[in-house]
């Protein structure tokens, strides 16, 4: 399981992946990963008490020493259950307009 922890909206707009349909985050890790690995995460969210658990797949790799100074680590997408839309609607409502944003990120 990795513990994700967004403290500021900053940083959830740079890890969130709004053009996966169920939506996704993108995850900094250098251990090993496989496209349609299972990976579990526990999300915090700014400005909200509550942890989310995820049970997500590896959807895409950013390898070590990617271009463009991209940071390594695995775009997770998340599950098409009910209590995942409702964790997606969440992360959009904390990103506001933000989330149409031309600002780069660490996704796609």
């Amino acid at each position: 399981m990795i513990q994700l922890v967004f403290k500021e909206k900053g940083a959830l707009y740079a890890a969130y992946i709004p053009l996966f349909t169920e939506g996704g985050l993108f995850v900094p890790t250098q251990r090993e990963y496989r496209l349609g690995d299972d990976i579990y995460l526990l999300l915090s969210l700014p400005d909200d008490a509550q942890r989310y658990p995820v049970a997500g797949k590896v959807a895409w790799l950013t390898p070590p020493n990617a271009s463009g100074g991209r940071t390594q680590g695995v775009g997770v997408r998340f599950p098409g259950d009910e209590k995942t839309r409702l964790l997606r609607a969440r992360i959009e409502e904390i990103l506001g307009t933000a989330i149409s944003s031309s600002k780069p990120t660490q996704t796609l």
